[in-house]
């Protein structure tokens, strides 16, 4: 494995864990983890990547190592902020390379059409978006939010590393064991009674108290200046979230051709988390693209 390095700056008031693989002179890639993971998770595709390379990747607030937030909920848009603070910090006048999988290239695709004088170019892993929201559904998602308010969930706790490990496994048959065992190295750390936790604030779980407004969206998408690298896995599982595949496709196909300058591309014999699964091809691809 290439060896990686731990940075903590302070973003927006938070103590922010950022880990950064390769050498800080060669040219950089951000890399932008999903809900639920770590930057640890881009390791299999660093160690993969054939040129030198400076990868900086954040844990985003709530997650892996990176403060919690001093409050009893998260909301999206601060990752935006978060984003944009981080950009400044290292790279301030300049253009950048931008990948995001999942929640992270949701986050990504967003800013891109926000900012899109900040990006040379975007890499979107399985940042497919969330289902549209109607009006109507608001006041019983501000009653459910207020409701998880007054209940706050929890997190699983587990016996040891190798239970992490076989969640992991569980999670993703693809994921071999020894790549599980390092991931759940990163993923969870033992407590005071020496269980193993998630690296993750439970507050996560709340419901967003905000309908997703998938015309905003797709206007920020529409605004994006960059050339656009998509990459969809062959095996994801996003309709799970997404509603039945046919109906799904078309929306997805849908919001796509909003992206003026796209490319897109499928990786085979993999699931969502395609960065564990096939490291080889996608570093392949994010290469390709990037040169």
């Amino acid at each position: 494995m290439k060896i990686s390095r731990s940075e903590f700056i302070t973003l927006r008031g938070l103590r922010t864990h950022v880990r950064h693989w390769g050498n800080p002179g060669a040219p950089t890639i951000f890399m932008l983890h999903g809900w639920m993971d770590v930057a640890a998770s881009f390791q299999f595709v660093v160690d993969c990547l054939k040129q030198d390379w400076h990868v900086i990747a954040p844990d985003w607030r709530g997650f892996g190592l990176t403060e919690r937030v001093h409050s009893d909920s998260y909301w999206f848009a601060d990752y935006l902020g978060d984003l944009d603070a981080l950009l400044n910090h290292y790279a301030p006048e300049q253009t950048v390379n931008l990948l995001g999988h999942s929640m992270g290239a949701n986050v990504a695709g967003i800013y891109a059409g926000v900012r899109p004088q900040r990006i040379a170019r975007f890499i979107n892993l399985e940042g497919f978006g969330m289902p549209a929201s109607d009006p109507k559904q608001a006041p019983g998602r501000y009653a459910k939010w207020l409701d998880e308010l007054r209940a706050p969930p929890s997190m699983r706790a587990y016996a040891d590393r190798a239970a992490v490990a076989g969640r992991l496994m569980k999670t993703n048959p693809r994921l071999p064991r020894e790549r599980a065992e390092f991931l759940a190295g990163e993923w969870a750390a033992p407590n005071a009674q020496g269980e193993w936790e998630i690296l993750a604030d439970p507050a996560h779980k709340i419901t967003g108290a905000a309908l997703y407004r998938v015309d905003e969206v797709l206007a920020c998408w529409s605004a994006i200046s960059a050339p656009v690298l998509w990459v969809e896995a062959n095996d994801t599982d996003i309709w799970r979230w997404m509603g039945p595949k046919e109906t799904a496709r078309l929306e997805i196909d849908r919001r796509l051709a909003c992206i003026p300058n796209l490319q897109k591309s499928m990786v085979m014999d993999a699931g969502h988390m395609l960065h564990h699964d096939q490291p080889e091809a996608l570093a392949v691809l994010i290469e390709e693209f990037l040169r």
